[in-house]
C-alpha cells in the first residue's frame, strides 16, 4: 500500500517552499500518494500564486490537489475555519500518514491542529525560527506548531537551538537548509532572462525596490504616513520600486493617503508581481527595504543588502551575513541607513555563503520525511 501524504500550502510562500519538496518526495518514491492541499487563506487573485496553477499539469500523474473554501477575518476566525474545513476534507477518506506544513500562516497552525487532534504525524518545514516578539501572529503560530509536530525540518543551527531550548527531542530535529533557496535557484535564470528592469526603465543595481505589508507599519495611519513620505524622499535619491500589497493598499486608501503613491518618474507603483517577476527585481536592485521573511532569505542568498522594516527577525543567520539590517525605528534612520549602502559602508557587506542554502535543502527534507514515514 503507498504512503499517503498531505502538503498543506495557504499563502503564496508556502507554494515556493512546497513546491521544490513535492519535486523531490515524487522523485525518491513515484509509490507515494501525495495530496497538495490549498486552503485558500490568500483568497485575493493578485497574491494567489501562480505556481500553484501548474501543480496538477506538472505532476498530475503523481499528485493529487484539493481545494478548501477561502475564509477570511481576524486571526482567530482565518485559522478556525481552515481548521473546521480542513478536518472535513480528512475525514472524507483514509487519513494520510502524515501532513507537513510550511512556514508560519494561520494555515500552518490550522493544518496542525487538525491532523494531530485526528492522530496524524506532522512535519513542519522552517520549524524552529523564533523572532521572540510574541506580539507576531506568526511567531505565535511557529511556538504552537513546533510544540506539535513530530518533524521538524530547520533552517539553520539557530532554530535547532531553540527547538532544543523549548524541550524537543533532538531526534525530531533535522537542519535541512532552506527550501525557498530551492525554488531561487531554479528560477534565477528565468528572472535574469525576463529583463523586467529594463522593461520598466529602471537601471540595473540602480534602484530601490520595496514591499510593505504588516500591520504594525501599515495599520496606524499615522506610521503609514511617515513611510510613505520617507518612499517619497528616497525617491529625491533614487528610483524606487513599491510592489503594493492588496492590504496595504486598503490601509493607504482608508487614511486617505493614494496621492501619495503618486511619486513622480522616481516612484515606480506596482500590484504584486508574480513569483519569476518579483525575484528578477529583486536581483536587480541595489537595495530592498521590506517587512517580508521570505525576502530576507532572497537577499541575504543573492547578495542583495536589505534593509527589515522591523524590530525583530526569525532570520538571525541573515542577520550574521551582513548583508540584511533591522530597521527597528523605521521609517527613522532609513535614508541614512541607504545613504551608507550607496557609499560602499562595510556595515553592509556582502554576505558568505550560508550552510546548507545550495538549492538542495529539499532533497534532504524529502529523505527525512520518508526516511521518518515510510
Amino acid at each position: 500500500m503507498s504512503v499517503k501524504l498531505d502538503l498543506v500550502v495557504g499563502a503564496r510562500p508556502n507554494v515556493m517552499k512546497m513546491a521544490p519538496l513535492l519535486a523531490a518526495l515524487l522523485a525518491a518514491d513515484r509509490t507515494l500518494d501525495v495530496r497538495v492541499v490549498h486552503t485558500g487563506q490568500h483568497f485575493d487573485a493578485l497574491m494567489a500564486h501562480p505556481m500553484g496553477d501548474d501543480i496538477a499539469e506538472r505532476y498530475g500523474r503523481h499528485c493529487r490537489t484539493a481545494q478548501l473554501s477561502s475564509v477570511s477575518g481576524t486571526q482567530g476566525v482565518q485559522t478556525a475555519g481552515i481548521l473546521v474545513e480542513y478536518e472535513k476534507l480528512l475525514l472524507q477518506s483514509d487519513l494520510p500518514r502524515g501532513i507537513v506544513v510550511f512556514g508560519d500562516v494561520n494555515s500552518t497552525l490550522a493544518a496542525t491542529l487538525a491532523g494531530v487532534k485526528l492522530g496524524i504525524s506532522v512535519a513542519h518545514v522552517e520549524a524552529g525560527l523564533r523572532s521572540f516578539d510574541r506580539s507576531m501572529p506568526e511567531e505565535v503560530n511557529r511556538v504552537i506548531v513546533d510544540a506539535l509536530a513530530e518533524v521538524m525540518l530547520t533552517t539553520e543551527s539557530a532554530a535547532n537551538e531553540n527547538l532544543l531550548r523549548e524541550g524537543r527531542s533532538p531526534e525530531q530535529i533535522h537542519l535541512v537548509g532552506n527550501v525557498m533557496i530551492d525554488t531561487l535557484v531554479e528560477h534565477l535564470d528565468e528572472a535574469r532572462a525576463l529583463g523586467v528592469a529594463g522593461s520598466l526603465g529602471l537601471p540595473a543595481g540602480e534602484f530601490a525596490y520595496v514591499t510593505l505589508h504588516r500591520p504594525p507599519n501599515v495599520d496606524d495611519p499615522e506610521r503609514l504616513q511617515r513611510y510613505l513620505a520617507m518612499l517619497s524622499d528616497l525617491s529625491r535619491r533614487m528610483p524606487v520600486v513599491f510592489c503594493v500589497h492588496p492590504r496595504t493598499r486598503e490601509r493607504i486608501e482608508a487614511a486617505g493617503l493614494s496621492s501619495a503613491l503618486d511619486g513622480g518618474d522616481a516612484m515606480l507603483v506596482l500590484e504584486p508581481q508574480p513569483y519569476v517577476r518579483n525575484l528578477a527585481l529583486v536581483e536587480a536592485a541595489r537595495v530592498v527595504l521590506t517587512d517580508s521573511g521570505g525576502m530576507q532569505d532572497e537577499t541575504a542568498y543573492l547578495g542583495i543588502p536589505c534593509l527589515t522594516l522591523r524590530t525583530s527577525t526569525e532570520r538571525p543567520v541573515t542577520l550574521e551575513s551582513g548583508i540584511n539590517r533591522l530597521m527597528p525605528a523605521a521609517p527613522d534612520g532609513v535614508l541614512d541607513a541607504v545613504e551608507e549602502i550607496l557609499g560602499g559602508s562595510d556595515r553592509i557587506r556582502a554576505t558568505s555563503a550560508i550552510p546548507f542554502w545550495d538549492g538542495r535543502a529539499a532533497e534532504r527534507a524529502a529523505t527525512v520525511i520518508l526516511d521518518s514515514w515510510a
